[in-house]
C-alpha cells in the first residue's frame, strides 16, 4: 500500500509537469486566491483537512432532527461541502445560511439539478430533459439553457451543479440515464455537454460532467446495484471517453465517477469504478490530463458499500484519485481512516494538500472567500423568472420532431377540406393538447370503451390525431405503450390517415412494429403543457418544425432525422417577451378589464392580444349576463360583434372581387346594381360609400314600421309561427314577411341624400353591398363568408346565426329587448336591421370569439396571406387601407376605421396612422397596427341588460386598455 502512495505522490508531480496548461480551479486573481488557499490549509488540523473532502447529503424538508445532524457534522467533523436534495427553495435558503454560519470554512454546496432545480425542489421552474435539448440543432440555445441554470444555482446559494450528463446513450432500455442523455450521437452529446457547460460556468457556477468514464449502455439501475460495461478499452477511448476530452479541454471543473463495473479498464472483477485508481488516476488524471475536481458517485449505493465497512469505501476512494467523498455512509468513520492512513504514511502530506487545496481553490473562484447569506426575499419569484419560461418555449419549439411526413399531410393544410379527430391514448392529462389544436380548426375527440365503437365513430373523420400521453413528473416515468393501446393504434391507422404524437422519449417508438399506415409521425418528447401547447401550434403550421432525433428508434428512424417545414402564417401562441413585450406590465390589462366588469360597464369580456404573429395575452373576464348563475366567460363562447361584420364579412368579400377585376374603388352605385341607374344614387362610388362619404343617412329604423299602435310588431308582418310567406325569423317564436326584406332594399334606394359632402358613419352602404355580393354570386352572404374564408382560415367559432350551430350556453347574450322583440335576445342578431334580413347583415349579424376575430385581423395585417394561403393581393389590403378624405377631416379607409384626425377618436391615440379597426354596438373593437404588428380584440356584451348607457364608452375602457398594451412594448 505505501509502495502504490509513493507512485501515485511521484505521478502527481510528474503530471503537474505535463498536464493541460489551464486549471480549470483557478481565479483570475491567482494570486490572492493562493494566498487565501495557503492561509486556510495552513490553520487547519489534519482533522480538519480531510473533513473537507466530504461532502453530505442534506434535505430541506426533513425537519429539525435532520438538520441538527448536519450541523453536527458540520461542528464536529469539519465537512467541505453539502449537496441538496428535495424540499423547497425558502427552506434550503434558510437552512443553507445556517449551516454556513456553523462552518469554519464556507461550505462548497452543490445540487444534482441537471434540467433546472425543479428536479429537487418544489416551485422552481424546470427546463426540458436533456433528451429533449439533443433534439435542438441550435446549440446557442443549450448555452443559455446553462446560463440560466447557473443563475439559478447561484441565486440559491449553489456552487456546483452535478451537469452536465455526457453519458452517450446507446442503451434504449437504459434504466438510469435515458431521457438524461443528450442522445447516442457522440458529436451531438460532446457539442450539448459543451455549451451547458460554458453557460454554466460563464455565468459563475461550475459544472460538472458525468458519470466518467460512461453510463451510456448500462441496462441496470446503479441505484440498486452494480450496473457493468463490456466494452473494449478501444471502443471506450472512441465513445465514452469523446466528450470528456473535449470539455476537460475547454475548461471544464469537474468530473463525477460512475459506480459502474469496468473490465476494460479495472482489471479486479466486480469493482466500482469509483474506487478504481487505473480509472481515476491512471486515465482520467493522467491519459486525460484532467486537472479540475473530481467526485466520487453516492457512496452509499451498493456495490461500493460493499468493498468495506467502517470508512474502508472512503480510504479506498481517496486512493483511487478522487478529491470529494460524495454522501459517505458514515462521515466520522471515513474521517477517521483517513487520518489513520495519513498518521501511518500511507497517505502523504502532498496527496492531502493536493485534494484539499483543489478543493478550497473551487471555493475561492465561487466567491466563498467573500461569502453572503443568502437573500431570501423574492427568492421564489428569483427561481421562477419569465425568462426562464420564455427560453423553455423556446427550446420545446426547436425540439419537436417531425420524422415521418408522408405526401406532406403536415403541417395540416385546406382546413375546409379537413374532418380532424382527436384519440388520446397513454395514462396521463392530454387536454392542453386538445385545447390548442381547437384553436386551429374543428377538432372532435373522440372515445369508446370498445375498439369497434372507436372505429365506427372515426369513420367520419379524414384525419385523426393520436396524441400519446405518459407522466411528465420525471424522466424514470415509464414511457411506453401497452398491448392494447398497440392493437388499437395499428387498427386506427388502417382506417385513417393518422397523426401520431408522441409525448415520452422517443425509445416509445421502438413498440412499433411497423409505421407503413401511419401519414406523419412526431415526437414531442414531454407531456408538459408547453410541449403540448407547441406541438399543435406545429400540427398547424403556427411555428416550423426544426427537431432532430437524438436516438434512433427503429423502422429506419436514426440520430439525426428529422422532417423540416416552414410555418404557415397562422397565429402561433406564447409569452410576450418572445415579442418584445412585458408580462408585467400587460397584467394592467387585467385590472382595467376587470374594473368594467366589476362596475358593470358590461358582464363579460374575451381580451386578445397578439404581436409579430404570436397571441401574447388571451383572457376572458366576468359572466354572460349579471345572473348569480350566469356562466363565467370563456374561450369558446361567441359574441355579436355587431359592426365589426363590416370588415369581417363584407369587406374580405369585396377585396376579393377587387382583386377579381369585378369591381374597383372608382365602380358606381349603379354599375353595381343596375337598379339604382335612375336613383339619386347612381354615381355614387364604392370609394365614398365605404370611407362614409357619400351623403347616405346614417341609419334608418326600419323596424319602426311594422310595429303596432302599441309598438309591438304588427301581426300584418309577423307570426309565432313560420310558413312561406312569414319566414324571415327574427328572433325566438317571431317570423317576418320574407317580401319585407324587398322593402329595406326599395326605401334605402329612394331615400333622400344629405344636403353635402361630409363624414357621416351609416350602415346603409352594406344594406347595398349584401344585395351586390348576393346577386353576384346567387348565394347568400353568411353562404359566401364560410365558403371564402372562415372555413379555411379555422375561423369555426364565427358564423351568422349562431343559434343554428351552437348550443346556447356558448352564445352571450346580447339584450333585453323591450322595444322590438320582447324577449332576450340570445343566439340572435342585436342589430333590428340585421335581424329583418334573416339575421345576416352586410354592416352586422357576425357572432365570433376573440381568437377568429384575431385571425382574420391578422389575415389583414399579413396583406392578405395566411395559413399558407392568399386571398387577396398586398396592394388590395393597402387599397382600402387608406384615407383617401382625411383633407376633408374624414379619418375613414375603405370599410376600416382609422386613427383619429383630431383628439377625438376610435384609438387612444398612440397607434400609427397605418393602423387600422373597427368598433361595435354591443361593445366590441378589433384593431391592427401594421408598425408594431400589434392585433387587439375586445369582444363585449355591454349591452345588457340594455342598451341605452354606454358606460363602456364614457369611460374609454377599449382604448385605455389600448393604450396599456402599447405601454408594454419593450423593444
Amino acid at each position: 500500500m505505501r509502495k502504490i502512495f509513493c507512485l501515485l505522490t511521484s505521478f502527481l508531480v510528474f503530471t503537474s509537469l505535463f498536464a493541460q496548461t489551464s486549471n480549470p480551479l483557478l481565479a483570475t486573481d491567482v494570486e490572492m486566491q493562493q494566498k487565501w488557499v495557503d492561509s486556510l490549509y495552513n490553520n487547519m488540523t489534519l482533522e480538519e483537512k480531510v473533513g473537507q473532502l466530504f461532502m453530505v447529503q442534506a434535505f430541506s424538508n426533513q425537519g429539525l432532527a435532520h438538520e441538527n445532524i448536519i450541523s453536527q457534522l458540520i461542528t464536529n467533523h469539519h465537512i467541505g461541502g453539502i449537496i441538496f436534495s428535495k424540499g423547497d427553495p425558502i427552506n434550503q435558503a434558510r437552512i443553507n445560511n445556517i449551516f454556513q454560519e456553523a462552518s469554519k470554512v464556507p461550505l462548497l454546496i452543490g445540487m444534482d439539478a441537471e434540467w433546472g432545480l425543479s428536479m429537487r425542489l418544489d416551485s422552481t421552474y424546470a427546463f426540458p430533459w436533456n433528451m429533449t435539448l439533443g433534439a435542438i440543432k441550435d446549440n446557442e440555445l443549450i448555452e443559455q439553457v446553462g446560463k440560466q441554470l447557473g443563475e439559478h444555482c447561484k441565486r440559491l446559494g449553489v456552487h456546483f451543479n452535478f451537469a452536465p450528463v455526457v453519458d452517450i446513450n446507446t442503451n434504449p432500455i437504459n434504466p438510469i440515464i435515458g431521457n438524461r442523455s443528450f442522445g447516442e450521437d457522440r458529436d451531438n452529446v460532446t457539442e450539448k455537454s459543451l455549451a451547458l457547460m460554458k453557460g454554466m460556468q460563464g455565468a459563475g457556477v461550475l459544472a460538472n460532467a458525468k458519470h466518467f468514464p460512461g453510463h451510456g449502455d448500462t441496462d441496470t439501475d446503479s441505484h440498486k446495484t452494480l450496473p457493468s460495461i463490456n466494452f473494449d478499452a478501444k471502443r471506450i477511448d472512441s465513445v465514452e471517453f469523446y466528450p470528456y476530452r473535449k470539455l476537460i479541454n475547454e475548461g471544464l471543473s469537474s468530473v463525477m465517477v460512475a459506480h459502474l463495473s469496468v473490465p476494460a479498464l479495472e482489471s479486479r472483477e466486480g469493482y466500482p469504478s469509483s474506487l478504481s485508481y487505473p480509472i481515476i488516476t491512471e486515465i482520467l488524471k493522467q491519459k486525460l490530463q484532467f486537472q479540475g475536481l473530481i467526485y466520487t458517485d453516492a457512496l452509499n449505493m451498493k456495490g461500493a458499500a460493499n468493498f468495506g465497512s467502517d470508512g474502508e469505501v472512503d480510504l479506498a476512494a481517496f486512493m483511487a484519485g478522487n478529491d470529494v467523498l460524495l454522501i459517505p455512509e458514515d462521515v466520522a468513520k471515513g474521517i477517521n481512516k483517513i487520518v489513520e492512513a495519513y498518521n501511518s504514511g500511507i497517505i502523504s502530506e502532498e496527496r492531502l494538500a493536493h485534494s484539499v487545496k483543489k478543493i478550497l481553490q473551487a471555493k475561492y473562484k465561487v466567491g466563498l472567500n467573500n461569502y453572503k447569506p443568502i437573500e431570501t426575499k423574492h427568492l421564489v419569484e428569483d427561481l421562477n423568472r419569465i425568462q426562464d419560461k420564455t427560453l423553455s418555449e423556446v427550446l420545446f419549439e426547436d425540439a419537436i420532431t417531425v420524422i415521418k411526413n408522408k405526401e406532406e399531410l403536415l403541417p395540416i393544410r385546406k382546413l375546409e377540406k379537413k374532418k380532424i379527430a382527436y384519440v388520446k391514448m397513454g395514462d396521463d392529462d392530454g387536454s392542453t393538447f386538445f385545447k390548442e389544436l381547437q384553436k386551429y380548426a374543428k377538432v372532435h375527440e373522440v372515445s369508446d370503451d370498445n375498439l369497434d365503437g372507436l372505429i365506427s365513430k372515426l369513420s367520419g373523420y379524414n384525419t385523426v390525431i393520436v396524441g400519446f400521453h405518459r407522466s411528465n413528473d420525471n424522466p424514470w416515468k415509464d414511457y411506453k405503450f401497452s398491448d392494447k393501446e398497440l392493437v388499437w393504434l395499428y387498427e386506427i391507422a388502417r382506417n385513417n390517415n393518422v397523426i401520431l404524437d408522441v409525448f415520452v422519449k422517443p425509445y416509445a417508438l421502438l413498440d412499433l412494429s411497423t409505421v407503413t399506415n401511419f401519414e406523419s409521425i412526431i415526437v414531442s418528447y414531454q407531456n408538459s403543457e408547453v410541449a403540448q401547447q407547441k406541438s399543435a401550434q406545429l400540427i398547424f403550421g403556427a411555428i416550423p418544425a426544426k427537431g432532430m432525433l437524438p436516438v434512433s428508434v427503429g423502422n429506419g428512424f436514426h440520430a439525426g432525422d428529422g422532417v423540416a417545414y416552414a410555418n404557415l402564417s397562422r397565429l402561433n401562441y406564447g409569452l410576450p417577451e418572445r415579442v418584445g413585450m412585458s408580462s408585467e406590465k400587460l397584467k394592467k390589462l387585467d385590472s382595467v378589464a376587470q374594473y368594467a366588469v366589476d362596475k358593470k360597464m358590461t358582464p363579460g369580456i374575451q381580451l386578445l392580444v397578439a404581436r409579430k404573429g404570436k397571441v401574447i395575452y388571451n383572457k376572458n373576464f366576468g359572466t354572460h349576463t349579471y345572473d348569480k348563475k350566469s356562466e363565467p366567460v370563456a374561450f369558446d363562447d361567441i359574441y355579436d360583434v355587431a359592426s365589426l361584420t363590416k370588415i369581417l364579412a363584407t369587406l374580405p368579400l369585396l377585396m376579393e372581387l377587387e382583386d377579381k377585376g369585378e369591381i374597383n374603388l372608382d365602380s358606381k352605385l349603379s354599375d353595381l346594381l343596375p337598379e339604382y341607374a335612375n336613383s339619386n344614387k347612381k354615381d355614387i362610388t364604392l370609394k365614398k360609400m365605404l370611407s362614409h362619404y357619400a351623403r347616405l343617412k346614417p341609419w334608418i329604423p326600419f323596424y319602426y314600421a311594422t310595429l303596432d299602435s302599441t309598438k309591438h310588431p304588427d301581426p300584418k308582418y309577423y307570426r309565432k309561427e313560420p310558413n312561406k310567406k312569414f319566414s324571415v325569423k327574427v328572433a325566438n317564436n317571431l317570423y317576418m314577411r320574407k317580401d319585407y326584406q324587398d322593402s329595406i332594399q326599395k326605401i334605402i334606394m329612394d331615400t333622400d341624400l344629405l344636403n353635402k359632402e361630409s363624414y357621416r358613419y351609416s350602415d346603409l352602404p352594406y344594406y347595398i353591398l349584401k344585395k351586390y355580393i348576393e346577386t353576384y354570386y346567387d348565394q347568400t352572404l353568411d353562404v359566401l363568408v364560410q365558403d371564402h374564408f372562415y372555413e379555411s382560415l379555422g375561423a369555426n367559432y364565427t358564423t351568422y346565426n349562431p343559434y343554428v350551430k351552437f348550443s346556447g350556453k356558448k352564445i352571450v347574450p346580447t339584450e333585453v329587448d323591450d322595444y322590438y322583440r320582447y324577449q332576450e335576445v340570445h343566439g340572435y342578431v342585436h342589430d333590428m336591421g340585421a335581424a329583418m334580413q334573416d339575421g345576416v347583415g352586410g354592416h352586422a349579424g357576425v357572432f365570433s370569439n376573440a381568437n377568429d376575430v384575431a385571425k382574420i385581423m391578422q389575415l389583414f395585417l399579413q396583406k392578405g396571406f395566411y395559413g399558407g394561403k392568399r386571398y387577396f393581393k398586398p396592394e388590395t389590403v393597402d387599397k382600402y387601407n387608406t384615407c383617401y378624405f382625411c383633407d376633408e377631416d374624414n379619418r375613414r379607409g375603405i370599410g376600416f376605421d382609422k386613427p383619429q384626425l383630431g383628439d377625438v377618436g376610435p384609438t387612444c391615440g398612440c397607434v400609427s396612422m397605418a393602423s387600422f379597426g373597427h368598433s361595435g354596438f354591443t361593445g366590441t373593437y378589433a384593431w391592427a397596427d401594421p408598425d408594431e404588428e400589434i392585433v387587439y380584440v375586445f369582444l363585449a356584451n355591454r349591452t345588457y341588460p340594455k342598451a341605452d348607457s354606454n358606460l363602456l364608452l364614457k369611460a374609454n375602457i377599449r382604448t385605455d386598455i389600448q393604450r396599456l398594451i402599447y405601454e408594454a412594448i419593450i423593444d
